[in-house]
C-alpha cells in the first residue's frame, strides 16, 4: 500500500498504523506552516517505531517525474451517492523514507491553487475534499492495510471524523480506526452548502448543532471536532485561546465540551532543512561557537537585496504571507514610524493581500537602500533572510504555532513578536538586566506596541551588543525538535486506539 518501500517492508507487523490525510504537505503543495507539520511529524513517527504514511491530492503543480511518482491501481470510491469515477492513484516516498498516496482526479484536483483560485473560494471543496479522505481510506482497504488511526489536519480532512463515526456505527471495517484531528488554524472552518451531505455519506442525524451544523450550513471543522476520538491543535497557549471566545471563532463551548480529549502539542522544525551548519542555500555556515559565517550572510544579502553594505546597521527580516492575521495592519502603521526614527534595514519576502503587497512595495520605493521587498515566495530567500538578518519580525495577531520563529532562534536571528499563541510558548523575553533571553515580546497588538519593541531591539543593538550576542548564542541552542511531539502524539494514538478496542 502506498509504495512498500525497503524502510516500509522493515516496519514490525505489531507496529501502530498512522494514516495522515492532509490538503498540503511539503514539497509537493504547502501554503503554510501545515504542510511543513504533515511531512515531518510522520518522519518523526516512523523513527518511533511507528508504520505512518500520508495521503493527499494529486495537484496540477505537482510534477510525477520531478517526484518520481509511480502509479498505482486505480480506486473505486463509493460515496453517499455512488460510485465516484477516474480516481487514480500514485505513489511516492516522502522525506525520511515516508510512503506517500497521491489521489489523482481531474475534475476537482487539475487546478492551479489548493483551495481558490486567486482568491476566490472553490465552491465544491467540501466535495473535494470529502473525496480525498473516502478515496485515502478506500486505497487502505484494497492494499489490505487498514490503519489503526486516521490523522486528520484542519477543515478539509475534519469530514473524516464524522464519516468514521458513521462507518462505526454501520459496523464496517473502516470504522474499526479511531480518529485524531489536529486544528493547525481555527478561523478557517470550511463553511458550505448542505448539500453536500449526501455525497459525503453523512445522513440527516448529523445536521444537528452538536453536529455539522452551523447557521444553516455545513461546518466541516465544527463535524471534526464533534466527532474525533482525539483533538489537538499546536501550541499549549493556542489551545488556551481558542477554548474561549473570541479565540474560538464561535467552536470554544464545543471544545470544551471535549476538553478531556483535546491537547496542545507544540509543533516541531526540521533540524535536517533548517540548520545553519549545514543549509546549503547560505552563503556561509556557521553555529553558536562561530558567528562569522553569519556577518557573511549578512553582507552577502544586503549586497543581493541592494541595500547598503553595512554591518553596524541592524537588519531585520520578515518572511511571511500578507494577511491581517499575520500583523500586516500593525506592520502599515509601525514600520514607516520607524524607518523614520531608527537607524535600521528591513527585508521583507512574502506575498497575500494586494493592499499589503503594495504597501511593501511602497516601503522599498519610500526608503531605497534601507528596505527590500520581494513580492511572492522563494524556498532560497527565505533561507537567506533568516541567516542574514539580525531580528525576525513576527507581529502575529494569533499564531497557533508558527514556525518561521523556531527557525530564526536556529539561525540567531532574534524575534520580535507578539506574544500570543506558539509565539508565546516558544519565545524567552529578554532580560535587559541579565542579558538573557532569545527574542522580544509584546503583548498589546498595537501598531504603538510594535513600534516601541522594534526600537527595544535597535536600542539593545546600538547600547547592549553584548547581550545580542549572548542571546544568539542562547537562541541558536534551543530546540523543538518532532522527536517530543511525536511521542505525544504516539501516546494519544495508543490512548484512541485502547478506546476502541474496548
Amino acid at each position: 500500500m502506498l509504495g512498500m518501500s525497503a524502510i516500509a517492508d522493515r516496519m514490525e507487523p505489531s507496529a501502530l498504523k498512522v494514516l495522515l490525510v492532509a490538503s498540503e504537505c511539503a514539497p509537493y503543495a504547502k501554503c503554510g506552516g501545515l504542510g511543513d507539520v504533515v511531512a515531518s511529524l510522520p518522519k518523526a513517527l516512523r523513527q518511533q517505531g511507528v508504520d505512518a504514511r500520508i495521503v493527499m491530492p494529486l495537484y496540477a503543480s505537482i510534477a510525477k517525474e520531478k517526484y518520481q511518482l509511480q502509479p498505482e491501481p486505480p480506486v473505486r470510491v463509493l460515496c453517499g451517492n455512488g460510485e465516484v469515477n477516474g480516481c487514480g492513484v500514485w505513489r511516492g516516498q516522502a522525506d525520511g523514507d515516508v510512503p506517500i498516496g497521491f489521489v489523482e482526479h481531474d475534475r476537482y484536483f487539475a487546478r492551479t491553487g489548493i483551495y481558490d483560485d486567486n482568491g476566490y473560494e472553490f465552491g465544491d471543496n467540501a466535495f473535494r475534499f470529502g473525496l480525498l479522505g473516502m478515496a485515502a481510506m478506500q486505497i487502505c482497504r484494497d492494499r489490505d492495510w487498514l490503519p489503526d488511526v486516521v490523522h486528520g489536519h484542519d477543515w478539509p480532512t475534519a469530514v473524516l471524523m464524522p464519516q468514521v463515526h458513521a462507518w462505526r456505527k454501520a459496523g464496517l471495517p473502516s470504522g474499526r480506526t479511531a480518529s485524531v484531528l489536529t486544528i493547525h488554524n481555527q478561523s478557517y472552518q470550511g463553511y458550505y452548502h448542505p448539500s453536500a451531505m449526501g455525497y459525503l455519506g453523512l445522513g440527516a442525524e448529523f445536521f444537528t448543532p452538536d453536529g455539522i451544523e452551523a447557521w444553516g450550513k455545513i461546518n466541516l471543522l465544527k463535524g471534526g471536532i464533534n466527532f474525533a476520538d482525539a483533538i489537538t491543535t499546536v501550541s499549549p497557549t493556542y489551545a488556551r485561546e481558542i477554548m474561549s471566545e473570541p479565540g474560538g471563532q464561535g467552536l470554544a463551548m464545543y471544545l470544551q465540551r471535549r476538553s478531556d480529549d483535546f491537547e496542545g502539542i507544540l509543533n516541531g522544525a526540521d533540524y535536517d532543512i533548517w540548520n545553519p551548519e549545514t543549509d546549503r542555500r547560505i552563503p556561509a555556515n556557521y553555529r553558536a561557537e562561530s558567528l562569522i559565517g553569519k556577518q557573511t550572510c549578512k553582507r552577502e544579502l544586503q549586497a543581493e537585496r541592494g541595500l547598503q553594505e553595512d554591518p553596524a546597521v541592524p537588519l531585520f527580516g520578515i518572511v511571511t504571507r500578507l494577511a491581517s492575521q499575520k500583523g500586516t495592519g500593525l506592520m502599515r502603521e509601525a514600520l514607516p514610524w520607524a524607518l523614520n526614527e531608527m537607524n535600521m534595514q528591513l527585508v521583507a519576502l512574502g506575498s497575500g493581500n494586494a493592499d499589503d503587497e503594495e504597501f511593501f512595495r511602497w516601503l522599498a520605493r519610500t526608503y531605497p537602500g534601507r528596505v527590500s521587498a520581494e513580492i511572492g515566495y522563494s524556498e532560497d530567500l527565505a533561507h537567506r533572510i533568516q541567516a542574514g538578518a539580525d531580528f525576525f519580525l513576527m507581529p502575529s495577531l494569533f499564531e497557533p504555532c508558527g514556525l518561521a520563529q523556531m527557525y530564526a532562534l536556529r539561525y540567531g536571528t532574534l524575534p520580535v513578536v507578539h506574544a500570543t499563541g506558539g509565539l508565546e510558548d516558544t519565545i524567552e523575553q529578554y532580560n535587559p538586566d541579565e542579558g538573557r533571553g532569545t527574542g522580544f515580546k509584546f503583548y498589546s497588538p498595537t501598531g504603538q506596541a510594535f513600534h516601541d519593541t522594534i526600537g527595544w531591539a535597535v536600542s539593545t543593538w546600538y547600547d547592549r551588543p553584548s547581550h545580542v550576542t549572548q542571546m544568539r548564542e542562547q537562541a541558536m541552542r534551543v530546540r523543538f525538535d518532532w522527536e517530543t511531539s511525536a511521542q505525544r502524539y504516539l501516546a494519544i494514538y495508543r490512548r484512541v486506539v485502547a478506546r476502541q478496542r474496548n
